[in-house]
């Protein structure tokens, strides 16, 4: 009785952060798990720092978001298509940039799963050889049903559990492979390596944590919760765990990483070496849990990823978010059909990966100023508005994205 209890416990208290749930399966993809991996293996925990700021301030940032969707009752685009003289170009720039970033990351993201579940048939079948298209086919059209048939609320059952299995699977793996926790615990100390491409990692740590995607959606997510202004504290708690668990399993990959890849002078350039790498530490097993881990991972950022377009379209104007309508559906195949990418381009998926997570670094002020002003604005918050410590946190931000944007751009350049 009392382990029933217990596990109805867990169960309420996750349905409570549904929204959050759902950006830990966002965030938490494999452009994640590529980034803080190579960043790992590259730098150790010298750039642990710029997790730790990502963090604090995506918290910042879903907190105002959500606050300005409870208190208004409008999502963001929305808002900010009504609140500002020239909103409706603001909502259409961030549209097509998340978009065309997440098009980009939907490519790396399949073409990875893809990879790994091809690694594990070969591991468990003496070397069955699966194509990749057969593969992101299968996957695809799993997808694409699961979409059609299901609702908000079936979404993030599938996500809670796929985020459950993420999280164990990487703290399984952290534990079997026995990292050097000296190491990791030295390399903590803050740096900017002078290496090349160490800029553009910052910023992709930003751009996968600190996401611009993840602000529109939180606002979208926790309209589709049905959530109102009586739940402000309910949505800041929410924010926080959402944006403690991606500290804690975005940090434990960097560490596994750090403590084992780059103690080794191990170079990480493809996901797949990952399994080779970490298989002789902890064995087949981990290589397994690692493989079960990092698809868990994909597919919890591919349901956000394909469903972005239809809910963003509908923010923009206004109406009600409805993935079962024909131009949904048409959208939301536009976006499978992109997944094949990988296919056929010769750029590796954890370099798409990568790139898309800078691209989003780029975004990252236009989603941040905007707020800011309306989190401040009389008329639409009335009592609610921002405190002045609030406002802190908000303008520490936008300097941060500026920062981070400028790193984006002179790694691109």
């Amino acid at each position: 009785m009392q382990h029933k209890t217990l596990v109805s416990r867990i169960l309420i208290a996750l349905s409570a952060i549904g929204p959050g749930l759902f950006l830990i399966g966002y965030n938490i993809g494999t452009g994640s798990l590529t980034t803080m991996a190579k960043t790992g293996a590259a730098h150790g925990m010298s750039l642990f720092w710029a997790l730790i700021l990502s963090c604090i301030f995506t918290y910042v940032l879903m907190v105002a978001y959500g606050k300005v969707t409870l208190v208004s009752g409008h999502t963001a685009l929305y808002n900010f298509k009504k609140e500002f003289k020239f909103g409706w170009l603001l909502s259409l720039y961030i549209i097509i940039a998340l978009i065309v970033g997440e098009l980009l990351a939907i490519m790396g993201v399949m073409g990875i799963v893809a990879d790994l579940v091809q690694e594990g048939i070969r591991l468990a079948l003496d070397g069955l050889a699966v194509s990749r298209f057969w593969i992101i086919l299968f996957l695809s059209i799993l997808m694409y049903l699961l979409i059609s048939y299901g609702r908000y609320q079936v979404f993030e059952k599938v996500l809670t559990a796929l985020v459950v299995l993420v999280g164990i699977s990487f703290i399984v793996v952290f534990i079997m492979v026995k990292p050097d926790i000296l190491a990791i615990v030295q390399g903590m100390v803050p740096s900017i390596p002078e290496t090349p491409g160490a800029l553009g990692l910052i910023a992709a740590i930003t751009g996968t944590t600190c996401s611009a995607a993840v602000f529109i959606m939180r606002s979208v997510v926790v309209a589709e919760k049905g959530w109102s202004v009586n739940d402000l504290q309910t949505e800041k708690r929410d924010a926080f765990v959402s944006a403690f668990m991606m500290l804690l399993l975005s940090g434990v990959i960097m560490a596994v990483a750090a403590g084992t890849l780059y103690i080794s002078g191990a170079k990480l350039e493809k996901t797949v070496e990952m399994i080779a790498l970490f298989e002789p530490l902890g064995g087949r097993v981990a290589a397994y849990i690692l493989i079960v881990g990092i698809v868990a991972t994909g597919l919890s950022t591919i349901f956000p990823i394909v469903l972005i377009a239809p809910w963003l379209l509908a923010d923009y104007s206004g109406k009600p978010r409805n993935i079962h309508s024909k131009q949904s559906k048409v959208l939301i195949i536009i976006a499978l059909l992109i997944s094949f990418g990988s296919v056929f381009l010769a750029q590796r998926p954890p370099a798409l990966m990568v790139f898309s997570q800078i691209f989003q670094a780029c975004i990252l002020p236009a989603v941040a100023i905007p707020i800011f002003i309306l989190i401040n604005k009389s008329t639409l918050m009335k009592k609610h508005k921002a405190t002045l410590a609030f406002n802190v946190g908000i303008i520490a931000v936008i300097i941060f994205s500026l920062i981070t944007s400028w790193f984006a751009i002179e790694e691109f350049f």
